[in-house]
């Protein structure tokens, strides 16, 4: 199970810390460069397991975990430290939670899993909301580099995004809760 991409998955995941660490340390540079280094590995993992031909359903669960683990965790620290307006964490919060709680709803009245796809949507609003982080991390290691104003305009549309993101992933499961016999 602890193939090359669930290795590199794991190090996302322990990457967490360290850069919320790196920030509480005025380490920004640290931080920036973990955060880099998690996105690399996020394009690498997936790309040698289909390569490999090594996926596995702890891959396919720790993955996108440690996506959310990372954005979610960053976008409290960013919002705590007033880079990122607090309705912004709120829409991208609310839509993970329900989310979650719709998958574990539709299993627990089905016994079924619904398969995970990213929609258009979704794939769009997690680049914008790692857009918006990158930005956010570099504009605290270089100030003068990039204005804020840019950074919450990103932030400001990823939430829209992600927000009909949300909308297109209800729909799914309850077209997918109709279709799917008792």
């Amino acid at each position: 199970m602890l193939n090359l991409p669930n290795t590199l998955t794991l190090l996302r995941i322990a990457a967490i810390p360290a850069i919320l660490i790196a920030i509480d340390e005025g380490r920004t540079d640290l931080a920036l460069a973990l955060f880099i280094a998690a996105g690399v590995t996020d394009g690498l993992d997936g790309a040698i397991a289909r390569l490999t031909d090594s996926r596995s359903e702890l891959g396919a669960f720790l993955d996108p975990l440690a996506d959310k683990g990372l954005v979610l965790a960053l976008l409290i620290k960013l919002t705590l430290l007033g880079q990122v307006d607090g309705w912004v964490l709120t829409i991208i919060l609310t839509r993970d939670i329900v989310c979650v709680a719709g998958y574990m709803m539709l299993f627990f009245l089905t016994g079924k899993a619904i398969e995970i796809r990213p929609s258009v949507f979704g794939k769009l609003a997690t680049f914008l909301q790692l857009l918006g982080l990158c930005g956010g991390l570099f504009s605290m290691w270089h100030p003068s580099g990039l204005p804020l104003l840019p950074i919450r305009a990103v932030f400001a549309v990823a939430a829209v995004v992600t927000a009909a993101a949300g909308i297109q992933y209800v729909m799914r499961g309850l077209r997918w809760y109709q279709e799917t016999p008792a």
